[in-house]
């Protein structure tokens, strides 16, 4: 019998700590208030992509591709004695081309790409006008880097954070609180843009010259946000 009633009591006991905490919960809901605040910041593009490639057409496909893989082997050779800049091949393709009544192959078409990548604006931009003699530009774009924009965020932690404690403490204020705690807070960044392809205008062996300067670049920037969304707990005195 007492060993029953030491059950019961337990049970008991039990029922009401967990009745407690629930009104704990239930208060710790009490006056919270979710906030937000977003600061940011224009960064400037500090890399430069340009895409040049060969493309021709033959009826014996192994010439074509002799041909094409020896224009791409001559443009990466050039580029690679240009300091700064990244070379790279990219997509390459053939396909056939077909008489008028469409059975029977006439020849045969080959598409190739150099890519190349610096943050040399000036040194790139040369570069890609001297190989216009060979190659035929397809894009150029900008973008920000990797350790740009790493620490442009780094910058805007600090700044979101101060934001939202200057939000939190005006809503306590406004509340006529004596105080707050934070409840929760959660950093998102944003703004940047992806490689945004700038299409080639009149960008051919007829726009530059070997023994012309190339054109000024303006890379222009992205904006990065960064923004702090939160819950805080008005302390009423």
């Amino acid at each position: 019998m007492h060993t029953l009633n030491r059950l019961a009591a337990t049970v008991v006991f039990g029922v009401i700590a967990l009745t407690s905490l629930s009104s704990l919960a239930d208060e710790a809901r009490y006056n919270q208030i979710a906030l937000r605040a977003e600061v940011g910041q224009e960064v400037a593009h500090d890399r430069m992509y340009v895409t040049l490639y060969s493309e021709a057409q033959d009826k014996d496909p192994g010439k074509l591709a002799a041909a094409i893989t020896t224009t791409l082997n001559k443009a990466v050779e050039q580029a690679r004695k240009v300091e700064g800049v990244s070379v790279s091949l990219g997509n390459r393709n053939s396909y056939p081309v077909y008489e008028e009544e469409g059975t029977k192959i006439s020849a045969w078409r080959e598409r190739a790409e150099v890519r190349l990548e610096s943050a040399d604006f000036a040194s790139l931009a040369q570069l890609s006008a001297d190989l216009l003699g060979e190659l035929k530009m397809a894009e150029m774009s900008f973008a920000v880097a990797d350790t740009t924009r790493q620490q442009s965020e780094d910058t805007l932690i600090k700044e979101a954070v101060a934001a939202f404690k200057a939000r939190a403490q005006l809503a306590t204020e406004a509340l006529g609180g004596s105080g707050y705690k934070l409840v929760s807070l959660n950093l998102n960044s944003g703004g940047f843009q992806p490689v945004m392809p700038m299409r080639a205008m009149a960008m051919d062996s007829g726009s530059f010259s070997k023994s012309a300067p190339a054109p000024q670049i303006e890379a222009g920037s992205s904006k990065v946000s960064m923004a702090a969304d939160g819950v805080i707990e008005v302390q009423m005195p």
